[in-house]
């Protein structure tokens, strides 16, 4: 362990979020491992200060039409650091929310492979030569006139418009037509043109049917509201007056119409679920024109070999890399030789960094939405491997998010060739692995928010362990003796048979019930593949309930749709003991500001009702609406309840201002006058769920709800903090707080993928409690999971691998954890083999 440091980036005066104003010095030209509960102020020191300090040095240097190009971040709350070099961020983030982002546009492997086909590519006779921009699917020159590029669009067919055929056009038989009088004018115009509206809709000619459904003709016909068919009928004899002239418009044009034009989110929401989305039958799904596609290299085409996994890739390019021109030998076209042989031996280059860090499962294709954090992260880590920067500060957000513990060796490898090459790392991490690996440990707490924010300790990491306050050094140094569980047996079994989806083909799968069950493998071995797709939407058809989708906003949304492929598959047995499933994901509680702790778990209801409840409310006529921000009548007109308002400086980040009017507080000022035990409802949302918890120690509706989000290790956020501030994971264990609130009725099947993402040990601790709890119960839970603090702790352990991609998809091994640590083809075994040991 290095020693030698080149000199220090020295830290006064730090009061960032919860900071205490921290004094710290860190060694340059090392891993220095920032540790500390979740919410101690790990962040707030290495991102929130350091590299938002580096950031605005380096903006200052260059000219200001450049900075406005950057994403700022707010200027740190700090008296003084010195010593600071340069910094990349490398932050834990969800993919771009686009298809057009993609593995090789993220790691720039697109751009040399287009270049590749540009330059050395086989065209056909008489095609004339393409530029590398012809080969991309985001330029107009590239991209399928007919998809845009995007490889997928969007239509209605009979089956999504037409749910069921046995009901009538009277009994809405056409699901997707609107609703209400909308919907009645149109069903009275088919009646007007002379359609039979009672009868089921599978009777109906194909004709008909076709004419109804898909006709782009847009007949107006008198209506006559309120009469019967028969009584309509007589009318249009007579000539009568109708009630209006009524425009037909066919159920698929309506759709349309309605997804691309409408500016309600909501009509959006609801048109989108008659929506398909299907491969472009103009490229068949490969997004390019045909005169790109039509150039192969080794045999594939642009779009065929972005199909295949970095592996592949990598083995396909590697004769070309190693070609060599004979001396004296003569060849045909040597410049096409070199350009092939250069291009393919920097691609290998960059693809060796990918494989190293486990990522060779993936495609170049693999739209970044469908990534996890941290294969993201990996993949911008890579490019930082190849790009050979000096003296450079690396802050990276959990680089070991959702890695097995067999990759996160490659992960410490690709870190100590930034660190060899001259640059310094500043790591935020729970792992213990990383940890270990640390040449200096910083570990704040020693609890979370307020109670946290000090440095406890920063130094070597084996000092750490003098340090009686560190949560860390307890699990770091093995000082808390843990006693085995002894596992639960199973009280029956949920049996898959047939299972095809991504890299499993053909799998039987038993999932235990009544127990905590795990699901363990390497990155891309088929965990999720397994779990949170097929057992979810097997479990949910089964169940007769339609699988959770996100809510379409957007073409893009939509497109985004069904790209996993279909699904095969079957549950043979154990439906019976299933009345209930429940989906505990990582994903956002909500997309604005206005949405947040409070209101998504119904804690700020009983908020409103209790200041409702108070006598100088009662002596205003305020209703428990009056103390929402979302209303007009309680919410500060200025700032539209939002807190703070945007100032836009020309070349400088924007500054979100508190509102001047209300001063942050969100509310007019004679909402804010009601007070409930002294306090208004401003200064309530702006407690902490711990502050709370004691505030409201007698009052029962909000005791338990405010107990059960301590118990899951979230009594550091504050009551009204937005949903846009909130990590996966602690949106996770939001979502599981809210189910824990509800009253248990057994049989309920909870699944959850990496709930300890953000984690730190002693969090994981009180996660396993509230899941051990649910199963005490009489439910069953299945976790995907890589932490082996969990996986020692559950009662089933399931091992998906052995490797990757096609080298996965199997069941290793399956058990009680200490039998699949004795499995020898398990890569699971060794790391749970260790802390069972520990354990014993």
């Amino acid at each position: 362990m290095p020693t030698d440091f080149d000199g220090y980036v020295r830290v006064r005066g730090a009061r960032e979020h919860n900071l205490h104003n921290v004094d710290v010095d860190l060694p340059r030209n090392a891993l220095v491992v920032f540790t500390g509960v979740s919410g101690s102020g790990k962040s707030s020191l290495a991102f929130g200060t350091l590299y938002a300090e580096a950031q605005r040095r380096y903006l200052e240097s260059v000219s200001p039409y450049a900075r406005r190009l950057f994403h700022q971040m707010p200027v740190p709350d700090v008296d003084a650091i010195e010593g600071l070099p340069p910094a990349v961020a490398l932050q834990q983030q969800r993919g771009t929310p686009t298809t057009r982002s993609s593995v090789g546009s993220v790691s720039t492997l697109s751009n040399s492979l287009r270049m590749l086909y540009s330059r050395a590519g086989d065209y056909p006779r008489g095609q004339e030569l393409l530029y590398a921009e012809s080969f991309s699917p985001n330029t107009p020159q590239g991209a399928c006139p007919h998809c845009h590029g995007l490889g997928r669009v969007y239509d209605a067919t009979e089956r999504s418009m037409v749910p069921d055929d046995s009901l009538t056009i009277r009994e809405r038989a056409i699901a997707a037509w609107p609703t209400a009088w909308h919907g009645q004018n149109l069903r009275d115009i088919l009646v007007t043109l002379g359609y039979d509206v009672d009868v089921p809709w599978r009777d109906l000619p194909k004709k008909v049917r076709d004419w109804i459904l898909f006709t782009d003709e847009q007949p107006t016909a008198p209506v006559y509201a309120g009469l019967t068919p028969a009584e309509t009928r007589r009318a249009l004899k007579r000539k009568e007056t109708p009630s209006y002239q009524g425009t037909f418009t066919g159920a698929r044009r309506y759709l349309l119409q309605t997804f691309a034009g409408t500016e309600s989110a909501l009509m959006k929401k609801r048109v989108a679920q008659y929506l398909v989305s299907m491969a472009c039958p103009l490229c068949d799904g490969k997004r390019l024109r045909k005169e790109a596609l039509a150039v192969t290299f080794a045999g594939h085409d642009i779009a065929a070999i972005s199909r295949l996994s970095l592996r592949q890739l990598a083995q396909l390019l590697q004769p070309y890399a190693a070609i060599k021109q004979a001396a004296g030998k003569r060849v045909r076209h040597p410049e096409k030789q070199l350009v092939t042989q250069r291009i393919a031996a920097d691609l290998l280059a960059r693809l060796e960094v990918l494989l190293d860090l486990g990522l060779g499962y993936l495609q170049l294709e693999r739209a970044t939405p469908t990534l996890s954090p941290g294969e993201l992260q990996r993949l911008r880590l890579a490019t930082q491997v190849r790009s050979s920067l000096f003296g450079v500060v690396y802050v990276l957000d959990e680089p070991s998010a959702g890695l097995h513990p067999a990759d996160t060796k490659a992960l410490l490898r690709a870190l100590d060739r930034l660190k060899a090459s001259g640059n310094s790392l500043f790591v935020v991490e729970h792992a213990l692995d990383v940890i270990r690996h640390a040449d200096w440990i910083v570990d704040v707490g020693p609890k979370a928010g307020q109670h946290g924010g000090r440095v406890l300790y920063s130094g070597a990491p084996q000092g750490l362990a003098a340090v009686a306050e560190s949560r860390t050094a307890h699990y770091l140094f093995n000082l808390q003796a843990r006693k085995p569980r002894t596992p639960r047996l199973p009280r029956g079994w949920l049996k898959l048979r047939d299972i095809s989806r991504n890299n499993l083909q053909a799998l039987d799968a038993d999932f235990p019930l009544g127990v905590l069950a795990t699901v363990s493998g390497v990155s891309g071995s088929g965990k999720s593949s397994l779990v949170s797709q097929a057992l979810l939407q097997l479990v949910q058809a089964g169940l007769g309930q339609p699988a959770a989708a996100q809510a379409a906003q957007s073409e893009e949304d939509l497109l985004e749709r069904d790209d996993n492929g279909p699904l095969h598959g079957r549950i043979v047995d154990g439906m019976d003991m299933v009345r209930r499933v429940v989906q505990v994901d990582q994903k956002p509680i909500g997309r604005t500001p206005r949405s947040n702790l409070a209101t998504y778990t119904g804690l700020f209801d009983h908020v409103r009702k209790l200041f409702a409840s108070t006598r100088a409310a009662r002596a205003r006529h305020y209703d428990a609406g009056r103390f929402s921000f979302n209303v007009a009548k309680g919410r500060c007109p200025h700032c539209s309840g939002e807190g703070f308002v945007m100032v836009e400086l020309l070349f400088l980040p924007s500054v979100y201002a508190p509102c001047p009017e209300c001063d942050g507080a969100r509310y007019n000022p004679a909402t804010l006058a009601v007070r409930y035990r002294e306090h208004n409802i401003a200064e309530v949302l702006a407690m902490t769920v711990d502050a709370a918890a004691e505030f409201f120690a007698d009052v029962p509706a909000l005791q338990h709800a405010l107990a059960v989000l301590q118990a899951v290790g979230l009594g550091y956020l504050r009551l009204g903090q937005p949903a846009t501030e909130l990590s996966g994971g602690e949106a996770q264990r939001i979502k599981l707080a809210t189910e824990l609130q509800r009253a248990s009725r057994g049989d309920t099947l909870y699944v959850l993928d990496e709930p300890t993402t953000g984690l730190h040990p002693a969090d994981i601790d009180l996660l396993l409690q509230q899941l051990h709890g649910l199963v005490d119960a009489g439910n069953s839970v299945i976790v995907v999971e890589h932490n082996m603090q969990v996986l020692a702790d559950s009662d089933w352990l399931i091992d998906v691998g052995p490797g990757a991609g096609e080298e996965g998809g199997r069941i290793v091994a399956c058990g009680p954890p200490d039998k699949v640590a004795r499995v020898r083809a398990s890569r699971t075994a060794p790391y749970l083999h260790s802390v069972l040991t520990q354990r014993s």
